[in-house]
């Protein structure tokens, strides 16, 4: 692929990307969970409840596969584009 393909085919990836990560912040606002502090995102990925402010086994199990999603489409963009293209985005999941 030439590197305006590249460019443009990235561009839609990151508009996906940021699509799931507002929707993951929407939850975590929405049921009290705090995405942001250091663990959060390991412990609903290992299916730790405590983390909610609210009891709603619905809410987070959609948090949950959303954080699963976002892994899935950065590992995929990663594939396609390579490492060093994905490293720069946000919301880097080797921290996780």
């Amino acid at each position: 692929m030439n590197e305006r393909k590249d460019e443009a085919y990235l561009a839609l990836w990151a508009e996906d990307l940021e699509e799931i990560d507002r929707e993951i912040a929407r939850l975590a606002l929405l049921y009290q969970i705090r995405i942001f502090e250091p663990g959060v995102i390991s412990r609903v990925l290992h299916r730790d409840t405590s983390v909610c402010g609210t009891h709603n086994p619905l809410a987070f199990r959609m948090l949950r596969e959303m954080l699963m999603l976002r892994l899935a489409v950065r590992d995929k963009m990663s594939d396609a584009f390579g490492q060093a293209k994905g490293v720069g985005l946000p919301w880097n999941p080797s921290l996780v």
